[in-house]
């Protein structure tokens, strides 16, 4: 099968030397290979909602690929692991040929390819069908070793969220020091429910609760001979609970840890569960987590443990204890502790250089972005510069066009606002997704001709006709749309003051 014109087939030509360019491939399933660092090791939620797309319409995308030097396959530069997996299974069980032969850009391997890669999978993966917090926690461990490689030396975790954040996968210190505790302290006790995908929120809440107990346990121990170590009895205390991620509750959890340190430190159960309500609450306004309610654990209802030595081991079943779910929040005595926290925060992050969270008041619709918005117009002095604008272009670009029309269409470039646009296999049942992809094309190539007319009142108003109202933009992709159009804006200022400055100085441009 001969390679149609501008197009290089090297399903049998490994040997040759690859492009130094971007250039689209055909490429067959025996040539391709998985990114053996991606992050995701369990089955994508949406697997069986993918492989029917494909096998109803073809691969709308085909990933990106690229080859580290010395290897004679490709792989998958980011994003579209299960997209190779769902084909191998289409390809073995049709023969079907669209499902063997690919045509894919290829994008040479940098000095940086491995970052890149990685930082790219874990961007595609969030976006595309959600990690674990596991997965995203091992992937950003794994991103700090290849930082460290590059820059030979230890990385703060300010450094590593600075980098991560200018690679392309932003992520905030805090979300940064929680990662690492699960891996460290959880993934070893409860493998189990963290890949069967317990939530961010409830292993913040438990790395966060080894932190208070540390501080509890290192007072009350101090200077006794216990016989047991702090880590010893977290784990036993821990490990019955590595069942189903559904059935895990953070309150038996709690209850039980807090149990055993009691008994260990000989200390009343009340007073240590107290401290640790007060250590929860602190962490909690420092990291500025969302405010749920931190339910103090009761003494009653509780199973006296059986006399024990101290210096034995420590065990015991979960569910010796129960928590009222309705118990109510306790509440620092007054505001000024918060706000003095706060201010400490505040200050603290200033002087790190981290970026700070979003506010109260941030734009509701973006916070299932990327790049969540808090502010359209407003561009922060780390983003502005041409490289960075163009990532957050096209990130917007792509996740509207996800949401609108279920297709990967655009393509990331390191030229003009950032991507392009393809409306090549687009069958929308609504004029929405073709009018919103006409305006992206046209974006990206103004003296394009298109024959797709821009209806660009009812896409960003909506109209007072029943059978058209449905093609307005919903309130978050018009969001992600206005900030695509102020970074694209500010990205070609920057290129227009560059060429100004080149004319100007000609010998200090060159």
């Amino acid at each position: 099968m001969n390679a149609p014109d501008g197009l290089q087939d090297h399903s049998a030509s490994l040997h040759l030397d690859d492009p130094q360019t971007d250039t689209p491939m055909i490429v067959t399933l025996n040539s391709l290979k998985p990114y053996d660092l991606d992050p995701r090791v369990t089955r994508n939620p949406k697997y069986e909602e993918i492989k029917a797309s494909i096998l109803q319409r073809g691969l709308d995308a085909p990933p990106p690929i690229t080859r580290r030097p010395g290897e004679h396959h490709f792989r998958i530069r980011n994003g579209g692991n299960t997209r190779l997996s769902i084909l191998r299974e289409l390809w073995t069980e049709t023969k079907d040929e669209r499902f063997f032969r690919l045509t894919c850009m290829f994008r040479p391997w940098s000095n940086r390819g491995e970052i890149l890669s990685l930082t790219g999978h874990l961007a595609e993966n969030d976006v595309r069908g959600g990690l674990t917090f596991i997965e995203r926690a091992l992937g950003v461990e794994k991103a700090r070793e290849l930082y460290e490689l590059e820059c030979g030396s230890t990385l703060s975790q300010s450094e590593l969220s600075r980098r991560l954040t200018s690679d392309g996968y932003p992520i905030q210190q805090s979300h940064i020091s929680r990662m690492r505790d699960a891996v460290r302290y959880l993934l070893p006790v409860i493998p189990t429910v963290l890949y069967g995908g317990l939530g961010r929120h409830q292993v913040e809440r438990l790395a966060v609760l080894r932190r208070s107990c540390v501080r509890i346990w290192d007072e009350h121990a101090k200077g006794r001979d216990l016989g047991v170590e702090f880590e010893s009895l977290f784990q036993e205390a821990l490990m019955p609970f590595d069942g189903a991620a559904a059935e895990f509750s953070f309150d038996r959890a709690q209850d039980e840890i807090i149990g055993l340190m009691a008994h260990v430190l000989d200390v009343d159960y009340d007073t240590l569960a107290l401290a640790s309500h007060v250590g929860e609450q602190r962490a909690q306004t420092l990291s500025q987590v969302p405010a749920e309610s931190l339910p103090v654990p009761r003494k009653d209802s509780i199973r006296p443990l059986e006399p024990a030595q101290r210096g034995s081991t420590v065990c015991a079943s979960p569910g010796t204890r129960s928590t009222s779910s309705n118990d109510e929040t306790g509440r620092p005595e007054g505001s000024t502790d918060i706000d003095r926290l706060q201010s400490i925060q505040a200050l603290v992050a200033k002087h790190a250089g981290d970026e700070p969270s979003l506010p109260s008041d941030a734009l509701p619709f973006s916070q299932g972005s990327l790049f969540p918005i808090s502010d359209i117009w407003n561009i922060d002095p780390s983003l502005d510069e041409p490289q960075r604008l163009r990532i957050h272009i096209s990130q917007f670009a792509r996740e509207i066009c996800q949401d609108v029309s279920q297709a990967d269409v655009i393509t990331e470039v390191d030229e003009g606002i950032g991507f392009r646009c393809s409306l090549k296999s687009v069958e929308p049942e609504s004029s929405v997704p073709l009018t919103l992809l006409a305006l992206l094309e046209t974006l990206t190539s103004p003296s394009s001709t298109l024959s797709v007319p821009l209806d660009i009142g009812p896409l960003l108003l909506g109209t007072t006709h029943s059978e058209t109202s449905a093609s307005r933009l919903s309130d978050d992709n018009l969001i992600k749309l206005f900030r695509l159009i102020r970074l694209a804006r500010r990205l070609i200022d920057l290129k227009t003051e560059l060429n100004s400055d080149s004319d100007t100085h000609p010998r200090e441009a060159q």
